[in-house]
């Protein structure tokens, strides 16, 4: 079961800037959001998608639910879905940033920035605690890849428990015990295989390597729930269309077949 979530944080986007393969079986979320700051509207949102996902999971299916979106914070959905099916995941983050700011170092205030320090604990009070997360600790969460941080992220990381990998260096001895959360921001794959991404990082894997080492991850058999953000800008022209529908198939197929 893919579960589309074609929104970029409140914005709805076009149905087709995630195109999902037509042989996936796709649930997509439609939630009325109500009026007021960002942080409400966005907990109304993920509050649709982690009951989506914590249904899926609660009918034992023989392939855990894959969750595919505009940006990097539905993650937290996918992670409270989880734990309301009783379930106290750890996560592993490819990115090709941090996603470790705060409100007080960001100096864009971009929330996708604050992706995985949300799920941390950060802003409790305006984020995790009316969505119902449980924050993780920082033992909890893996990060693979994160080659453009800046000064602020490069300051926390160097004080805390997350730990950091390469692509090519993630082995299933290096992930957290009990059951996983596989995160993977597409923008971690190397912008010559895959352009257009709103924040591109240069210098980056291949999509091959990506595949792999999220494979090694899924082989663990640990894996309860994908998460796949896809922060591009709009397709420009059938060619980007076509490379991102076949980056997801492989990711879908991935899935599948380590699920």
């Amino acid at each position: 079961m893919t579960i589309a979530v074609p929104y970029h944080q409140d914005e709805r986007l076009p149905d087709s800037s995630i195109p999902l393969p037509g042989s996936a079986v796709i649930e997509t979320v439609e939630a009325p959001l109500p009026e007021g700051d960002i942080w409400t509207r966005l907990v109304a949102l993920f509050d649709v998608v982690a009951d989506r996902v914590t249904a899926r999971l609660g009918a034992q299916e023989a392939v855990a639910p894959v969750v595919v979106s505009g940006d990097c914070l539905v993650v937290s959905a996918t992670i409270t879905g989880a734990q309301r099916a009783g379930f106290d995941p750890s996560v592993v983050w490819f990115d090709a940033h941090g996603d470790v700011h705060t409100l007080d170092s960001s100096t864009s205030g971009y929330l996708g920035g604050m992706a995985l320090r949300l799920v941390l604990g950060a802003h409790e009070e305006r984020f995790a605690a009316p969505l119902g997360l449980r924050p993780l600790t920082e033992r909890q969460a893996v990060l693979v890849d994160a080659r453009d941080l800046d000064p602020a992220e490069v300051d926390y990381l160097a004080g805390s428990d997350v730990r950091r990998h390469g692509v090519e260096d993630l082995q299933a001895t290096t992930l957290p015990d009990g059951p996983l959360v596989l995160h993977i921001d597409v923008d971690v794959i190397s912008t010559d295989e895959l352009p257009g991404m709103r924040f591109p990082a240069p210098n980056g894997p291949t999509q091959r390597a990506v595949l792999d080492a999220a494979r090694r991850v899924l082989a663990t058999g640990r894996v309860i729930a994908v998460d796949i953000a896809c922060p591009w800008h709009p397709a420009r022209d059938e060619q980007d269309t076509a490379t991102r529908a076949g980056l997801l198939t492989e990711l879908l197929t991935a899935a599948r077949d380590g699920l």
